[in-house]
């Protein structure tokens, strides 16, 4: 169910595999996605387990409607209802308790703490929310709050690799124009995409050194989602909070 959970300094950052939960196939079973299909109820238990295991409200929780941008909201709660989530793809705090959370079959879930200012951010990173910035969007709103760069701890999760994101050669390009990190070659030799090479150049060049990324290739693992691979299918969630 949860495949890493570390803390520093009192900031925690968590990330989940696909398994320990109720969804049927094709969303087996730990889908925590509620825009892919599933019932609503299974998606409601999964997010049920996956808190109780982190040790978290459920309803301390705070999800994105994410449209692959670089829009940030800056909480200080959980949203009172389903129809109140923002369209986003990072969210921002200074409330300590509360869990931010994103969630990716392929793309870069970016996790951000400053534990002495109190600031956690999370980031939904698919190849064009890199490209139109989100990862300097979601600094930006945490130093707003009292952050400071060279304190951020970062961490990125499971996320399909630079030798399996296959692309075509112009949308390689396109993306390597913008952050030439995020250049790279499948391992069988044709042109590719690594984000999350892309998202930690960024967050070295923005003054965030304390960075760890995960070494899981979500199309390469059975069990993690992987869009890319089933198409139809569930969603990892990784989560950020300060006690």
């Amino acid at each position: 169910m949860i495949t890493a959970h570390n803390t520093v300094d009192g900031a925690h950052f968590a990330f989940t595999d696909r398994w320990g939960g109720v969804s049927a196939v094709p969303y087996e079973e730990l889908n925590l996605g509620g825009a892919v299909g599933d019932a609503p109820e299974a998606v409601r238990a999964n997010r049920e387990l996956a808190a109780k295991a982190l040790g978290i409200e459920p309803g301390a929780v705070v999800w994105m409607n994410q449209v692959h941008g670089r829009d940030v909201a800056v909480v200080d709660g959980p949203w009172r209802d389903e129809s109140d989530i923002p369209c986003v793809d990072a969210v921002v705090t200074a409330q300590r308790g509360i869990a931010l959370a994103v969630l990716t079959a392929d793309c870069t879930p970016v996790l951000l703490a400053d534990p002495v200012a109190g600031v956690v951010g999370a980031a939904h990173a698919g190849r064009p929310g890199l490209v139109a910035g989100v990862v300097p969007a979601v600094i930006e709103a945490m130093t707003e709050l009292g952050a400071e760069a060279s304190r951020i701890v970062a961490r990125t999760g499971p996320a399909v690799c630079g030798r399996c994101y296959e692309v075509p050669v112009r949308m390689r390009a396109d993306v390597a124009a913008v952050e030439s990190a995020a250049h790279s070659e499948t391992s069988w030799g044709t042109p590719a995409v690594d984000v999350t090479a892309g998202v930690h150049a960024q967050l070295e060049r923005l003054g965030v050194t304390n960075r760890e990324q995960s070494p899981v290739c979500t199309l390469e693992s059975e069990d993690h989602f992987s869009y890319r691979r089933e198409r139809t299918t569930g969603r990892l969630a990784a989560y950020v909070w300060l006690d």
